[in-house]
């Protein structure tokens, strides 16, 4: 299947989407290889559908409370994108587990942003399992939904040290500061072709990676 040269791209969020917000800051960028086009929400009242809709994306709500079921809900979400003409999907704070079957109809296709070093501390509560845990680095990363919950290839991560003083918010926040940084770049990186799932794994293209074999474009 022929990429398109810059994808039309949904953003997935169930919030107020302040990923969503750095990711169509990118993207003001004329040379930004994504097309964000779409916000999707399962909570009407999400504040990020708000800033979608100045921004000029198109915007659907889908109250999930609505559907008798997930795959009812995930039929409908399937749907709208397709009725968007949808490429790429980014999800961006969407608190939903989607359906094996929807995530498999959009393999490849559906990235995720985690607020942990996956493998570590998959689900919710990151940052308490973190400090719980003693682990001195914390961090985020950008990987390819997959039907297991956090379990997909990892595209990209970034780290930040865990100080003896951090509480639950502190950390949060300096892991925020860095998804706002890695997710635009590890999205770009997807939609130009630099990154793509292969069964199990991501395979980089030969331009995204330098001659010490660390990723290009991607934020240290």
């Amino acid at each position: 299947m022929t990429r398109p040269a810059r994808p039309r791209t949904a953003i997935l969020i169930s919030g107020r989407g302040s990923n969503m917000v750095s990711l169509l800051k990118a993207a003001e960028d004329p040379a930004y290889p994504a097309s964000f086009v779409l916000a999707a929400s399962n909570r009407p009242e999400a504040p990020g559908l708000v800033h979608a809709a100045s921004a000029g994306l198109a915007t659907l709500a889908l109250d999930h409370r609505a559907f008798p079921d997930r795959a009812a809900f995930d039929a409908a979400l399937d749907a709208g994108l397709r009725a968007h003409g949808i490429d790429l999907v980014v999800l961006a704070g969407f608190m939903r587990v989607l359906t094996p079957g929807f995530v498999e109809a959009w393999a490849g296709r559906m990235v995720n942003i985690h607020p942990s070093l996956l493998p570590l501390f998959r689900g919710t509560h990151t940052h308490a399992q973190a400090l719980a845990a003693g682990v001195r680095l914390h961090g985020c990363t950008v990987h390819f939904v997959v039907p297991e919950l956090d379990a997909g290839p990892i595209i990209a991560q970034a780290a930040v040290p865990v100080r003896p003083d951090d509480d639950e918010d502190s950390l949060a926040a300096r892991v925020l500061a860095q998804e706002h940084r890695l997710y635009p770049a590890a999205v770009a990186l997807v939609a130009s072709g630099g990154a793509r799932l292969d069964g199990d794994r991501v395979v980089f293209a030969a331009e995204a990676v330098g001659g010490d074999g660390a990723l290009l474009s991607l934020p240290v």
